[in-house]
């Protein structure tokens, strides 16, 4: 089985070709937890999209229910990234 079965296999109208990409490259990163936390900028730049197109992209995904999005925040209460958690 294809470690990436379950993309290949979702439709078109279900996963767009920018959150299979995505997608893909939060699982490249994830530990054993199935987490990380990349920046939408760090994602956009390694994939060479804008960043809009990343973040409907992480829509699609969130949507779909292929990965749980948390906030992450600073001491001081500011935002940071967020942690991407894979379902799937």
């Amino acid at each position: 089985m294809s470690y990436f079965n379950h993309i290949y296999s979702a439709s078109s109208d279900e996963l767009p070709h920018r959150a299979r990409s995505v997608y893909m490259y939060l699982k490249d990163r994830a530990g054993k937890e199935l987490e990380c936390w990349p920046a939408v900028k760090t994602i956009a730049y390694d994939l060479q999209l804008s960043r809009s197109t990343v973040k409907r992209a992480l829509h699609d995904l969130v949507k779909a229910g292929f990965i749980e999005k948390k906030q992450r925040y600073r001491k001081n209460g500011s935002n940071t990234s967020n942690r991407f958690i894979l379902k799937k």
